[in-house]
């Protein structure tokens, strides 16, 4: 199988796999009259589907860098698409949550995966990291656009069914198509393959540390602000008034057109490096944030679609990041690391909102510590290395 033809169904990946992580927080708007339980009830039998995706991205990024990743991507595509399934015939909370959680890990295998196999294909990784982010993005917006529509005309069942089915068949599509084609050339890379930045060790640890703390508080941000925005928007836009249409093709368009910010990003990667970049996003994070957790009515929707289009053009720089200084047979084992921190925190963002939402703490009080958390993250941004630090290696260009 091509290259070029790998990264076809790469991209495929990241959509599905965002899109599955998604469906349910608009589903359990739905799911909660059906079943006469509250919103908060119902949310919080999401918890294994993000803690799983959490615990298992580890063991998947051991495993990417061990056996082909193209059968890992095949393995996720029909995993995910059976776990689908399961939760559309659940019948009730238990056998709901086991669907879940085994969707939570088939769709672990992606992040570790994917991105480790994009840096090694192409010399331009920021462009290549943005274009797939791009994909899963929309992956986002499909998710809640789909589900509230589906959901609203057929029942939430249809909105975990229907996905299941199509990726299945992609699954199945990719395999053929692997079988068909001689098999890719160092799949799995010897750890001497495209060298990294050639920094000194107290830089490659700063540049970790950085990454481990965006991982840690910039996950709680990205999972809170996707988990939650249909209920946001439920609570804050007047034209929504519990219409689950409205609110699904009102989050789906701001996922939507703010999943291109990263081909930007992508691109000024490629020249500039990433500590600029990092900063001025953090900065706007914060400000969006802060007015956000007052802000009603339209003015809501806009702020709400210029904050999801900060945190989407923030999504490539880790991985770029990784990609510089992290050696090719040890970047699905690096990937998986980062994304442990960022899930193991992001995981939190169900249990969290369920509670904060029970005991009457509402949006206003959940975006001020959101803010807070993305000041964390800037003042750790400044330690990054300036861009002549990274521009200025000629093995780099070579590789990105």
């Amino acid at each position: 199988m091509s290259q070029k033809h790998s990264m076809r169904f790469l991209n495929l990946a990241h959509f599905f796999d965002h899109f599955f992580l998604l469906i349910f927080p608009t589903a359990a708007l739905a799911i909660a009259p059906a079943w006469g339980m509250t919103y908060a009830q119902v949310l919080v039998l999401g918890t294994p589907l993000y803690v799983v995706f959490a615990l298992a991205t580890l063991p998947a990024g051991w495993l990417g860098d061990r056996i082909d990743r193209i059968k890992l991507i095949v393995l996720f595509f029909v995993g995910c698409g059976a776990s689908s399934l399961m939760v559309a015939f659940a019948s009730g909370p238990l056998s709901l949550m086991a669907g879940l959680g085994l969707l939570g890990l088939f769709t672990s295998i992606y992040h570790p995966v994917g991105l480790a196999h994009i840096t090694d294909i192409g010399k331009r990784t920021g462009r290549a990291l943005a274009i797939n982010g791009v994909f899963g993005n929309l992956g986002l917006a499909g998710a809640a656009l789909f589900t509230g529509i589906v959901a609203n005309t057929f029942g939430w069942q249809f909105a975990f069914g229907l996905p299941g089915v199509v990726s299945i068949v992609v699954g199945l599509t990719l395999y053929r198509h692997y079988r068909g084609h001689s098999k890719i050339s160092a799949t799995r890379v010897a750890s001497t393959s495209n060298t990294p930045v050639n920094a000194n060790r107290h830089i490659q640890f700063v540049v970790f540390g950085v990454i481990c703390v965006a991982a840690l508080f910039g996950g709680i941000i990205f999972n809170v602000i996707t988990i939650s925005l249909p209920k946001f928007f439920d609570e804050r836009l007047i034209e929504a008034a519990g219409d689950l249409t409205w609110i699904g093709a009102s989050t789906g368009a701001v996922f939507a057109i703010a999943a291109f910010a990263q081909l930007p990003v992508g691109e000024l990667l490629d020249r500039f490096g990433a500590r600029p970049i990092l900063i001025f996003l953090l900065a706007m994070q914060i400000a969006l944030l802060l007015i956000l957790s007052q802000a009603t009515g339209w003015i809501a929707l806009v702020l709400a679609f210029l904050l999801v289009t900060m945190m989407f053009a923030e999504i490539p720089i880790t991985s770029w990041l990784l990609g510089c200084y992290v050696k090719s047979g040890l970047r699905s084992r690096a990937v998986s690391v980062e994304y442990v921190l960022s899930l193991g925190m992001g995981s939190a963002a169900v249990p969290l909102i369920s509670v904060l939402h029970g005991a009457g703490f509402g949006f206003q009080y959940q975006y001020l510590a959101l803010a807070a958390s993305a000041v964390i993250v800037l003042v750790a941004a400044l330690f990054l290395p300036s861009r002549q630090t990274v521009s200025g290696n000629p093995e780099l260009s070579n590789e990105i």
